[in-house]
């Protein structure tokens, strides 16, 4: 028993890491529908709880939000330093809480950098989905980052919202997808009609992101943020 389920404990471990890294290459919905079928159930399960905990509480619970987006990216950085010098681990623990340490202070800005990332994702998927010169996406990416990071400062409340409901809707989805793609009677159905019907994944994070900024919108007003 024991060397069988190393092995096997080895492979889950592996998969479980590859499904975290990022693509080299602006990915497009067919990569994207590709990795939540690669996607093992335990991320999918934690993109799912987890997205439902942005979408309806972000602006409640933002300031622990905020910094666990900060740590996430900390983590990964430090992890591709730490891969040059055999310490993956320690650089990942090392990225993670200096990035957690230097958010609390500065939330306000790290709204800012945070709303610039979601800015620049959306400006190059919008540049993309318009079937403009993709070696000139950055472009757009640029457009994005500026105005979104630009927003944070004048409507800071309705930022975080508009952010917090739009990463807990896409995390949502994906886990979503990640689940139902590992039954093999609908999988096939549900992939071929998202590669036919290109509108139908965009539309899908739409609804539930316009549902969560409504539902944070009317009920977090006693936990309204301000900036510091």
């Amino acid at each position: 028993m024991p060397p069988t389920t190393a092995p096997l404990s080895a492979a889950a471990t592996s998969k479980f890491v590859q499904s975290l890294q990022l693509p080299m290459h602006w990915p497009a919905q067919g990569d994207l529908i590709d990795w939540c079928q690669q996607m093992p159930p335990v991320v999918a399960a934690m993109l799912l709880v987890f997205g439902l905990i942005y979408l309806l509480f972000g602006v409640t619970w933002y300031k622990w939000l905020v910094t666990l987006n900060a740590a996430l990216l900390g983590a990964y950085i430090g992890l591709r330093l730490g891969r040059m010098t055999d310490g993956p681990l320690v650089g990942a623990f090392i990225g993670a809480f200096t990035s957690a340490a230097v958010t609390m202070p500065l939330m306000k800005w790290c709204v800012a950098v945070m709303g610039g990332i979601y800015g620049g994702v959306l400006g190059a998927a919008i540049w993309r989905s318009f079937n403009i010169d993709p070696q000139f996406a950055w472009a757009g990416a640029l457009s994005g980052l500026i105005f979104f990071g630009m927003l944070s400062f004048i409507i800071f409340r309705g930022s975080i919202i508009a952010y917090m409901s739009l990463q807990g809707s896409v995390m949502m989805i994906f886990g979503v997808l990640g689940l139902i793609f590992k039954s093999t009677s609908v999988a096939p159905q549900i992939a071929q009609h998202l590669q036919l019907k290109p509108f139908l994944l965009p539309a899908a994070i739409f609804v539930p992101a316009l549902i969560g900024l409504i539902y944070q919108q009317t009920t977090g007003g006693a936990a309204e943020p301000k900036k510091k």
